[in-house]
């Protein structure tokens, strides 16, 4: 059962693949500002998944993020996120990125309980429109 207080964690390290000049977000061979996103992301739809129904799945609404401290190539980010509201089908998320040496991001994260099979329906009638 999806209650407020469920925590989730998850870690990543710093690739020439997720820096900022390879990912296009920036000039610097630093964590780029997307792969925090995304490492965010997983770290909280991760957390919640064991809770859902076998067809069921969670998609990312909103993300606020303030992404606050450069991370080099080589070091290890971790991400801790908590689930703060359950709101029929919306699920709030708090989140904290951070590695070795300081707190590199935090955020605020909203996702939404899907039927999978019928959402994945619903996306790809886009295909076929007109």
């Amino acid at each position: 059962m999806l209650t407020p207080g469920i925590k989730g964690h998850a870690a990543l390290r710093v690739t020439t693949e997720n820096t900022a000049q390879a990912m296009g977000s920036g000039e610097l061979p630093v964590l780029a500002t997307p792969a925090v996103a995304a490492l965010i992301e997983k770290t909280c739809w991760q957390s919640v998944a064991a809770e859902l129904e076998l067809d069921q799945g969670t998609v990312g609404t909103a993300l606020t993020l303030a992404h606050t401290a450069p991370t080099p190539v080589g070091m290890v980010v971790q991400c801790d996120c908590e689930l703060t509201a359950v709101e029929d089908r919306r699920l709030c998320f708090t989140a904290r990125v951070y590695d070795d040496v300081t707190e590199v991001a935090t955020a605020t994260h909203e996702r939404y309980i899907v039927d999978n099979e019928r959402f994945t329906r619903k996306a790809n009638s886009k295909l076929t429109a007109k």
